[in-house]
């Protein structure tokens, strides 16, 4: 990681660029995709899994049988372990539940807001590099608690034409209504517009790469709502003297090895620790799997140095991470007031892997600086919200002379009939 010290405010936008490309360099591709999927369906849906994925199926939605043979195959172990995982996450999105919310607003006024679930979702499961089974349970969990009808899920096979066994496994455990070997961008346009096999959905969820995020943000004109943008993982740590620089590490490091465009970014109030965790990087990095990935994402990455916790705080706020850690003498100054981040992670003992598996926060979450104005999913995400309002004779009167002033003030005389018409039968 290249190490920078107190960087210049007018540097820090530029210091701070994500390694993504364009949306200008991939939308193009996107339209194309989209316009074949929209008018050729499945045989589209066919082709485009044939060029990217490497294999050819005759069928995209995933039978029973391969549901009863995958799970045959997923350890015990790790059947507990996704078990656990769901009960946190269960017991966390449950929590946020709401009741309805009742007000008369004056006499005769009475007006409520209640929630209803969105009836179609979709679900996006990456599966190229890590099949994220996880990702399964952050989605399917909270859209079953609000009562989402119809729950599509879209992964992309392998060359064997099949989805993970562990995806198959958690996606049946947890109620998926349906499951498609299509993934990419074919499966976002799938999901938009229907296909013979594909169902059309209300909204879509999941993260991706560069391109599955530019898909989805098209999908919205045409109607169809996103989680947010989530494209490739990035994590930044602030951290001082305080804390262990082989932990600090390593939670670099299990970012970086989502893959080569993610980013991971240390900010430090201490030169020698900036130093510790950079041979530690080198350390932990000969015996990753995944070397060559976190290798790629490390040479994106950085470690600034400051002179205080203001601007640090300032410098984080103005990146607004998808995944913060702070591990400092303070971490109530970094709680209280960050004000952009997707999900924080308090402490030493606080990996960012625990909020990835089984905490019960939900990994889902905006990436490339939309934690300045996207949450990251909840149960709130998968439900809308229905104002109602009951207005009685005494309210009509009461709230009436007001909507006329307003009405006629607007020059709109139809809205002042609706009202003056109803008083004026009153009167009678």
């Amino acid at each position: 990681m290249k190490t920078y010290i107190n960087p210049d405010r007018s540097d820090w936008k530029t210091l701070l660029q994500r390694p993504t490309q364009t949306v200008d360099d991939i939308e193009s591709i996107v339209n194309d995709i989209f316009a074949s999927v929209k008018t050729d369906g499945d045989r589209a849906i066919k082709s485009y899994t044939s060029k990217f994925d490497k294999v050819k199926l005759d069928s995209f939605v995933v039978t029973d049988e391969e549901i009863k043979e995958a799970s045959k195959v997923v350890s015990e172990d790790l059947k507990q372990a996704i078990q656990l995982a769901k009960s946190n996450i269960d017991a966390f999105h449950r929590a946020q539940r709401t009741s309805r919310v009742q007000v008369t607003t004056m006499d005769g006024v009475e007006c409520w807001q209640e929630k209803r679930p969105i009836q179609k979702v979709g679900l996006y499961i990456p599966s190229g590099t890590a099949p994220l089974f996880s990702t399964v349970l952050m989605l399917t969990v909270p859209a079953n608690i609000a009562g989402c009808k119809e729950v599509v899920l879209c992964s992309p096979p392998n060359r064997k034409g099949k989805i993970a066994n562990e995806i198959l496994y958690t996606a049946q455990l947890c109620g998926v209504t349906k499951i498609i070997k299509v993934g990419g961008i074919q499966a976002i346009a799938g999901l938009t517009f229907g296909t013979e096999s594909i169902p059309q959905v209300y909204k879509i969820f999941g993260p991706g790469n560069q391109f599955v995020t530019v898909a989805k943000q098209l999908a919205t004109k045409y109607g169809v709502a996103i989680d947010m943008p989530a494209g490739p993982s990035e994590l930044l740590i602030m951290a001082d003297d305080s804390a262990n620089p082989v932990y600090v590490a390593s939670d670099l490091l299990s970012q970086a090895e989502h893959g080569s465009d993610s980013q991971v970014i240390l900010i430090t109030t201490s030169r020698s620790f900036a130093k510790k965790v950079d041979a530690e990087i080198s350390a932990q990095l000969e015996v990753l799997p995944r070397k060559d990935m976190a290798v790629d994402a490390i040479n994106n990455s950085k470690s600034i140095v400051v002179d205080n916790f203001e601007t640090a705080l300032t410098l984080i706020d103005e990146y607004g991470p998808e995944h913060f850690i702070v591990a400092t003498k303070n971490n109530d100054y970094f709680v209280d007031n960050i004000g952009n981040a997707g999900s924080v992670f308090i402490g030493n003992y606080t990996p960012e892997s625990a909020g990835d598996y089984a905490s019960g926060t939900n990994h889902t979450l905006p990436t490339n600086g939309f934690s300045k104005a996207y949450s990251g999913v909840n149960l709130d995400s998968f439900q809308k919200s229905i104002t109602f309002q009951k207005i009685s004779q005494k309210g009509i009167k009461n709230i009436g002379p007001a909507i006329e002033l307003m009405a006629e003030a607007e020059g709109l005389q139809a809205h002042k009939n609706a009202v003056s018409l109803r008083l004026s039968d009153l009167k009678k």
